[in-house]
């Protein structure tokens, strides 16, 4: 991970879940809610995705190997997305389905007050993850919003925490609000309305993790504050004419590519271009320390022609 605070995060979500889920399925047994089902599968899901995560996180540690020479950093791209599909599929797609199943063939609850013990219970549990995964995330979201946070963030693992965690505290409302009205009006439709209400919003959830893993996974580079520092530090000394032009990567949450072409001052002996870019080097890798790769390649100072690099 890239702090101990995402592996703090996904742990406390995933103990959180894995005793929600058991009393979920105990209170749908015990009540035949529909909701209460949903929300068993959801918080089972959430439990299989935090174990996905901690697996992406120990994977990537491997070291390089020649068929993979920039190491494995990406793993946790990956297993965060296949974390959105599962909640797409395995969350949302079923509590859909139970939600129509229970529109065209509706039973009444048994015993509504377990069911809302426990959906209380839940969102005690849930509202203790979300603010760990909110602890955590805080120093690396800055004065930025929460959801440049999630949109910006190269650390996959807390997006995907703090995604899910307010999805469960919102499906838990929206849970209780099915039974109780259920319960008040005497008509298990509002059981099923709310069961699809779930599920149309673990889909929304799903859907943006999709899109925000999808684009970690192929490639991003550092944003427009990051390679604004790594220019201004590639172009600090004298010798250093201009960057002419520079191309940024994430390898991994931790480690950054940099590939750069500089213009250096004419003149210079073998050994002065290559103490410049040694120096140059090293000043980026002291203002972002997670730019762990820097090939830079010297050039002379000269009119550029259009469209060529």
């Amino acid at each position: 991970m890239s702090a101990n605070g995402g592996t703090r995060a996904i742990i406390a979500a995933l103990l959180a879940n894995a005793g929600i889920a058991l009393a979920k399925f105990i209170g749908f047994l015990v009540t035949g809610s529909s909701s209460m089902l949903a929300e068993a599968v959801h918080s089972v899901a959430d439990t299989s995705n935090q174990g996905l995560l901690l697996i992406g996180g120990k994977r990537a540690q491997r070291a390089a190997t020649p068929e993979h020479p920039f190491g494995y950093g990406r793993d946790r791209y990956f297993y965060s997305f296949v974390v959105a599909l599962l909640l797409f599929t395995l969350g949302s797609v079923f509590a859909i389905y139970e939600g129509i199943h229970k529109l065209q063939h509706p039973e009444p609850l048994t015993t509504p007050i377990v069911a809302v013990i426990i959906l209380l219970v839940a969102v005690a549990l849930e509202g203790f993850s979300f603010r760990t995964a909110i602890h955590e995330s805080r120093p690396l979201k800055g004065s930025g919003s929460w959801w440049g946070f999630i949109r910006q963030s190269k650390v996959p693992e807390l997006p995907v925490v703090l995604l899910e965690d307010f999805g469960a505290l919102i499906g838990l409302v929206l849970a209780l609000f099915g039974v109780g009205l259920t319960v008040l009006s005497g008509d298990p439709v509002w059981d099923s309305i709310g069961t699809l209400c779930i599920g149309t919003l673990l889909g929304i959830i799903a859907i943006i993790l999709i899109i925000e893993m999808k684009s970690l996974l192929i490639g991003e580079g550092a944003t427009a504050p990051v390679l604004g520092t790594i220019t201004e530090r590639l172009e600090a000394a004298d010798e250093v004419v201009r960057v002419i032009h520079i191309r940024t990567q994430y390898l991994g949450p931790d480690e950054l590519l940099v590939a750069a072409k500089l213009a250096l001052r004419p003149g210079m002996s073998v050994e002065q271009v290559a103490t410049s870019i040694d120096a140059a080097e090293a000043r980026v890798r002291d203002a972002v320390p997670v730019a762990r790769l820097i090939y830079l390649e010297p050039d002379l100072e000269r009119t550029v022609v259009a469209g060529s690099p």
